[in-house]
């Protein structure tokens, strides 16, 4: 009889934060990796582990993100690609099943958590294949903001469209025009106003409006639109 071969789940999640010099980044949630026989020099892994028996894969990434980080507020969370190569781990050969989970920009940090959020432009060492699957997540992040309104859940519930551009911005890579991006988003349907205003900025002038997406589930709004960078 062959011998079962280990399955786990890992999972690149992503939240937009602000850096120690003010910039809206996009980060991603890390743990420290554990090296049984210490010959390893410190890395970073993304959260996840064993699935059990009886345990659906989305349920098991769910279960290790709560234990790992005590992150349980995931606004969106799908299967990425399944990671099979006979050597991805050393000695041990094991099936990864990858996910991209999004976290809205105002839900805190939990202070007792093992695991952090590193900004995805200057990361640690990570282990093996754990590099690949950030890359592989971030550009899927990338490519549904073109068409879908994936930034929901990414975005605080209100926002001002100022606030809005820094989420787009931080998760495309390049800055993205307020008033474009509003022009946008209403003639597809993706936001609306709420009616009311936010706080006035540090330089002054009137407050901002105020906007919501018109679903907090993710929406095909236009499947041949493509975002792309100022000339």
């Amino acid at each position: 009889m062959a011998t079962p071969i280990p399955v786990e789940v890992r999972s690149a999640v992503f939240q937009v934060r602000e850096t120690a010099d003010g910039r809206a980044s996009l980060h991603v949630l890390l743990q420290n990796s554990d090296d049984p026989t210490g010959d390893q020099p410190p890395v970073q892994s993304l959260p996840g582990g064993d699935v059990h028996a009886r345990e659906a894969l989305a349920a098991a990434a769910r279960r290790h993100l709560g234990n790992q980080s005590g992150l349980t507020r995931i606004a969106h969370l799908e299967q990425l690609a399944v990671l099979s190569d006979p050597d991805r781990i050393p000695d041990v050969r094991t099936i990864a099943s990858t996910y991209l989970g999004l976290v809205r920009r105002d839900v805190p940090a939990d202070p007792s958590a093992a695991a952090a959020w590193f900004d995805v432009d200057d990361l640690p060492p990570l282990a093996v294949d754990h590099a690949a699957v950030v890359e592989l997540a971030r550009g899927r992040l990338a490519a549904k903001l073109s068409y879908t309104n994936l930034a929901f859940a990414l975005a605080p519930e209100r926002f001002a469209m100022s606030e809005l551009s820094e989420v787009y911005g931080a998760a495309l890579g390049y800055h993205v025009d307020a008033t474009n991006l509003l022009r946008v988003l209403s003639r597809r349907g993706v936001v609306v106003s709420t009616g009311t205003v936010g706080r006035t900025g540090r330089s002054g002038g009137r407050p901002p409006a105020l906007y919501t997406f018109a679903d907090d589930a993710l929406v095909i709004t236009d499947e041949f639109a493509t975002l792309r960078p100022p000339p």
